[in-house]
């Protein structure tokens, strides 16, 4: 993975979740994450590809203890900076050799990480390696059903953002055969980019009413063998 794409993309990243779109963006994304993850006080979680630490706040607000790894050190540190926490603590990483030791984590969540990653089952094999056992995994993704996506990759092809000419788009039924355990998928982000910010949350209670598999956020939860 190429780490100087996520260096470049530090600030635009931020920016969009301030439009009036992408606050919402992050209002369900941000529920879903936390409906599937469940962080309780006192939890141990690791953030996989934690970025900016846009998404770290709302687990640490429940009253867990956060580590964050990153590939890209500018992205880190503001995560680092923003979070200002003593629950949390942060270091760049591969999320396909993590430095940590087995059962480390009592759950471990990856927001749009994975889709970025050459070797996707050994990402999935070093979450459940590090998740104690019977510990929660939620996996977020980019969705490819989508119309986001489709967007995403057209963009791409005109010479677009490189970050997104790197990009395994993958579908609810592709995450379900990468995941190597019964899981539970759910989407998020039903309306699309020129959606009239008034319009969009009754389009998305209708998608989350319809358990509409095509939203643009793809979440994946599975829980590691007990044995």
């Amino acid at each position: 993975m190429n780490t100087a794409l996520f260096d470049s993309w530090t600030d635009k990243y931020d920016r969009w979740f301030t439009t009036s779109s992408g606050r919402l963006v992050k209002k369900y994304e941000t529920e879903l994450l936390l409906e599937l993850l469940y962080p309780q006080p006192g939890e141990k979680i690791l953030d996989v590809g934690c970025g900016t630490g846009i998404f770290t706040e709302d687990v640490l607000d429940c009253g867990t203890t956060v580590v964050g790894i990153d590939l890209s050190l500018p992205m880190l540190k503001i995560a680092l900076e923003r979070t200002r926490d003593d629950a949390f603590s942060g270091l760049c990483s591969d999320m396909c050799a993590l430095p940590f030791p087995d059962n480390s984590f009592d759950k471990v969540f990856s927001m749009t990480a994975i889709e970025f990653v050459a070797d996707a089952e050994k990402a999935i094999a070093e979450l459940n390696r590090v998740t104690r056992k019977g510990g929660c995994i939620v996996v977020t993704t980019l969705n490819s059903l989508s119309p986001w996506a489709i967007e995403r990759q057209k963009n791409a092809r005109d010479g677009g953002h490189s970050l997104f000419q790197n990009v395994s788009f993958r579908s609810p039924q592709d995450m379900r055969l990468l995941v190597p355990h019964p899981c539970v998928i759910k989407t998020a982000i039903h309306f699309q980019k020129n959606t009239r910010v008034e319009d969009i949350p009754e389009i998305e209670l209708q998608g989350n009413r319809e358990h509409a598999e095509t939203g643009a956020f793809l979440a994946v939860q599975w829980h590691t063998n007990e044995e």
